[in-house]
């Protein structure tokens, strides 16, 4: 069982490791987000998901499908627009 515990001793590392990016990646598109205002572009840009979406799958090596893959961005992707919008809200 040593063996089990350490296995999931890395996972809990590495999970903090993809909470840790999630974070960043969250507080980039927040300033991405706020320089499209100030330019007065809309926020919501489908053709860059449909680029994230292509970037991704086209790098999902396995053992994750690239249609989960897909799903676990579409996911990131709606919670980091909720994010972006509530974080460039006028005051």
């Amino acid at each position: 069982m040593s063996d089990v515990k350490a296995l999931r001793e890395r996972i809990d590392a590495i999970d903090r490791s993809v909470v840790a990016l999630l974070n960043e990646r969250v507080e980039l598109a927040i300033e991405i987000g706020r320089q499209k205002l100030a330019a007065g572009s809309p926020l919501y840009d489908p053709a860059r998901e449909d680029e994230i979406m292509r970037h991704v799958m086209s790098v999902a090596a396995g053992p994750l499908p690239p249609a989960a893959v897909r799903r676990v961005f579409e996911r990131i992707i709606d919670e980091t627009r909720s994010v972006e919008r509530t974080a460039t809200e006028p005051r």
